[in-house]
């Protein structure tokens, strides 16, 4: 039933044991992951770069089954990595400086990728959580954007997990979501009526030469082209499976709570355009931790009060879906801890960068 399943896809850095740099290992362990016993549905897949790997849930409709499913996955990449003395790693970008240049792509469309972006896909190692959401047909998955766009910013300040890349401190809470930023068509989507209209600015992007194809994208939210879902792209891959749990059960909030604005006759307005992407850039650089834009006054709020305000805005979905305890559980314990970037800082100051990717690295035994 529309806004009831979800699934994640999870994409992750591989890394050399001994130097925490990334290594180029991806088509052996994807050899050995996809050979590894996985739930129905779930999947492993390539990445862009051959120090990458993406591990993908199959259809869940609570949270047991989608911890089960994401513990499955992260055990066989962990597994996958061992004979190579590699980690597998759930951080948006590499924190230890690369030691050789990433290799060649996995597959034609993804060289046709590398030719046409060039030098802004040559060390482009970022890793990010993909949620899927069910719904009805693409012009309802179009209508749910439109009501998702202003919660998106907040949903990257949740993720934020890449505030290293090449051995520096970017001073980012997401870094990965500024190597976004260089693509075209990058950002919040566009607020069209109807799903002929949401392909058409997608096609335009084609037919301009910036796009690929018409399967690439890189807005933070789209109908998905494979599934009957709305797929949610701004989260930084998740450091923890209780990070992406919190992220997966937040976004499906969000998608149950537009389908009931929906069901009222509620359509969403169009955000101001630079107040949304001012919104977008703070939420990369602050994480939770410092100023984010509210995009109804145009100015300047605290990020937590923000994250406060959409767990007000899903409250009803979180409940109808027997998921409000669990979900605020899990954000006591992000303002407890803190958030990915602050965690990764947390542990480089403890053990320098390299033991950042260490102690990120997954447990072959979960």
């Amino acid at each position: 039933m529309s806004g009831e399943t979800m699934g994640v896809e999870e994409e992750f850095l591989l890394v050399a044991a001994s130097s925490g740099a990334t290594a180029a290992v991806a088509e052996e362990v994807f050899d050995r992951a996809s050979g590894a016993e996985l739930p129905v549905g779930a999947s492993i897949q390539r990445e862009l770069r051959d120090t990458q790997i993406e591990a993908a849930t199959g259809v869940c409709s609570t949270s047991a089954d989608l911890r089960e499913q994401l513990l499955a996955g992260r055990r066989a990449l962990a597994g996958a990595g061992r004979p190579d003395d590699v980690l597998v790693v759930p951080s948006g970008t590499p924190a230890v400086a690369a030691e050789v240049e990433p290799g060649a792509p996995a597959t034609k469309r993804f060289a046709v990728i590398d030719g046409l972006f060039a030098g802004v896909t040559r060390d482009y190692e970022a890793c990010g959580l993909h949620v899927h959401v069910g719904v009805a047909d693409p012009d309802t998955a179009v209508a749910v954007i439109n009501h998702l766009a202003r919660w998106l910013p907040t949903l990257l300040a949740l993720s934020a997990n890449s505030p290293f890349h090449q051995g520096r401190d970017t001073g980012y809470a997401s870094w990965r979501n500024v190597q976004q930023a260089r693509f075209p068509g990058f950002g919040l989507p566009p607020h069209v009526s109807d799903f002929d209209q949401f392909r058409a600015e997608n096609a335009r992007l084609v037919d301009c030469g910036a796009l690929a194809d018409v399967n690439q994208t890189f807005w933070f939210a789209r109908p998905s082209n494979k599934w009957p879902t709305v797929e949610i792209r701004i989260a930084d891959t998740a450091a923890t499976v209780d990070d992406a749990i919190l992220q997966a059960l937040v976004t499906r909030a969000l998608v149950r709570t537009a389908l009931a604005d929906l069901a009222l006759g509620r359509e969403a307005p169009p955000l101001p355009a630079q107040v949304a992407s001012a919104a977008v850039w703070s939420a990369a650089r602050y994480g939770l931790d410092g100023p984010g834009v509210d995009l109804d006054q145009g100015k300047q709020v605290p990020a937590t009060r923000l994250l406060a305000d959409l767990v007000e805005h899903v409250r009803d979905a979180l409940v109808d879906a027997g998921d409000r305890d669990e979900v605020e559980g899990l954000l006591r314990a992000v303002h407890t801890r803190g958030a990915g970037a602050s965690r990764q800082r947390q542990l480089a100051a403890a053990g320098g960068l390299p033991g950042v990717m260490r102690a990120l690295s997954l447990d072959p035994e979960g």
